[in-house]
C-alpha cells in the first residue's frame, strides 16, 4: 500500500521526479568516479608490481626505481650476495639506458633496457621470442613503426650521441628476434631490450658491473618484510623496497589525487542530498493539506514518514544504475585523458572499477537519499491536524 501511494506521487510530477533522477544519477556518477580514483590508483599500481611476481626491488641507495639516473656500483657481486640466500628463487637486474637508431632523416632515439633475459621481468613477449645472443634484441610496436622495421629485420644502434661531434658511440648490429610489450613503459614511449652485457658493452667501460635496478623473487612463504631488512643490512649501499613500501611512497607523491578524490566525492554527495532534500519539501509542502487529512482519519505519523521516505528513496533506486553506467563511461573517457600525461606506464589505470568503490558509492548515495526525505516528512506530519486543515481551507 505504501510503495503504491509513493509511486502514484511520483508518477503525479513525473517532470519534477525525472530531473530529480537525472541530478542524483549526475551526482552518482561524480561520486562513483572519486571513489574510483581514490582506491583505483593504489590497487592498480599494486597489480603492476606484482604483474611478473617479483617482491622486492634493489634500488640505488635513496631513491625509488628509475627515479633518478643513479646506478648500482660492483652489482654483480652484491647480487650474488642475494641469490645465495635461501629465500631467493630469482634475481633479474635491469640496466637503463638510450638507444640512437640513425635513419635517412636523423636518428630515432628509444629507452633501452639492458636484461638477462630468462628472469627478465619488465616486458611481456607478444611476438618471436626472447633474445638468446648477444646482438638479438625485443623491441616494442612504437619503436618498430617508428624505423619502419618488423620482426627478423636488423638495425644498427648505438647506446651514445655526441651532440658537438654528431656522432654515435658504442655502435652495434641487433636483430629483432621478438615484439614485447614493455610494462613499465608509457603507451607513447619508445622502447627496446637487449642482453646487459650487450649494452654494458655499448655504452663503454663506466658501465661494467652496474645495474640501474634489480628485481627479487621469493619463495612460496618467505616473509616479505624480513627478507627485506636482511638484505638491507645485507647491502648497505642500497635501498631495498616492498611492494607495500613502494605503494606508501606512491601515497605521499600522489596524496593530491587523494585529496581531491575526496573533496569532489564529499561535494558530489552533499550536491545529491541537497537536491533529494529540496525536491522532497517541495513536494511535502503541497502535500501538507493532504497530510492532515490522512492524520485526522487515523494515519499513523510513522506511515506518513515511510511513504515519503519510500519516495525519495525510491528516486535513488532508479537514479543509482543510471549513476553508475555514467560513471563508468565517464572514468573512461578520463582515464584515456589522465594516461597521455608523460612517464606514466601504459597499464597503470588511474580510474579502476572495484565492486566494493561501486557498493560504497551507492551506499552513501542511497543513505543520503533515506535521510534526505526523514526532516521534511517528519516535520509535515507533526503539523497540528486542525490548524493545518483550516488553513489549508481558507487558502
Amino acid at each position: 500500500m505504501l510503495f503504491t501511494l509513493a509511486a502514484a506521487s511520483l508518477i503525479r510530477h513525473r517532470t519534477r521526479t525525472l530531473l530529480a533522477i537525472l541530478g542524483v544519477a549526475v551526482s552518482a556518477a561524480m561520486l562513483l568516479d572519486m571513489v574510483m580514483l581514490s582506491s583505483g590508483l593504489r590497487e592498480s599500481f599494486r597489480g603492476l608490481l606484482q604483474t611478473q611476481g617479483f617482491q622486492l626491488r634493489v634500488a640505488p641507495k635513496g631513491t625509488l626505481p628509475f627515479d633518478t639516473d643513479a646506478t648500482i656500483r660492483n652489482a654483480d657481486s652484491l647480487l650474488a650476495l642475494v641469490r645465495a640466500r635461501p629465500g631467493v628463487i630469482a634475481v633479474s637486474p635491469v640496466l637503463g639506458g638510450q638507444l640512437h637508431v640513425p635513419t635517412a632523416t636523423g636518428a630515432v632515439t628509444s629507452s633501452v633496457l639492458g636484461i638477462i633475459p630468462r628472469v627478465e621481468g619488465d616486458y611481456e613477449v607478444l611476438a618471436g621470442r626472447q633474445p638468446a645472443a648477444p646482438d638479438e634484441m625485443v623491441a616494442n610496436q612504437r619503436l618498430l613503426d617508428a624505423l619502419r622495421l618488423q620482426l627478423g629485420d636488423t638495425l644498427r644502434g648505438a647506446a651514445g650521441y655526441d651532440a658537438q661531434l654528431r656522432s654515435l658511440s658504442g655502435e652495434r648490429t641487433l636483430r629483432i628476434v621478438g615484439i614485447a610489450r614493455f610494462i613499465y613503459m608509457a603507451a607513447d614511449q619508445k622502447g627496446a631490450a637487449v642482453p646487459i652485457e650487450t649494452l654494458r658493452r655499448m655504452q663503454g667501460a663506466d658501465s661494467d658491473d652496474k645495474v640501474s635496478i634489480a628485481m627479487i623473487r621469493l619463495a612460496a612463504g618467505v616473509n616479505v618484510d624480513s627478507e627485506r631488512v636482511a638484505i638491507e643490512r645485507l647491502l648497505p649501499r642500497v635501498t631495498v623496497i616492498s611492494i607495500a613500501e613502494a605503494l606508501n611512497q606512491v601515497d605521499q607523491r600522489l596524496s593530491y589525487f587523494r585529496q581531491l578524490a575526496v573533496i569532489l566525492g564529499s561535494v558530489s554527495l552533499v550536491v545529491g542530498f541537497l537536491l533529494v532534500t529540496t525536491l522532497v519539501t517541495v513536494s511535502v509542502n503541497e502535500r501538507v493539506g493532504e497530510i492532515a487529512v490522512m492524520r485526522a482519519i487515523g494515519v499513523h505519523r510513522r506511515r506518513i514518514v515511510l511513504q515519503i521516505v519510500m519516495e525519495s528513496g525510491a528516486m535513488m533506486l532508479v537514479a543509482a544504475p543510471l549513476g553508475l553506467l555514467l560513471g563508468l563511461v565517464t572514468a573512461r573517457y578520463l582515464n584515456s585523458i589522465l594516461a597521455r600525461f608523460p612517464g606514466v606506464p601504459a597499464k597503470l589505470d588511474f580510474f579502476l572499477f572495484q565492486p566494493s568503490a561501486a557498493w560504497t558509492a551507492l551506499g552513501l548515495l542511497a543513505l543520503s537519499g533515506v535521510l534526505a526525505g526523514v526532516y521534511p516528512s517528519w516535520r509535515s506530519a507533526s503539523l497540528p491536524i486542525a490548524l493545518t486543515l483550516r488553513q489549508e481551507a481558507v487558502g
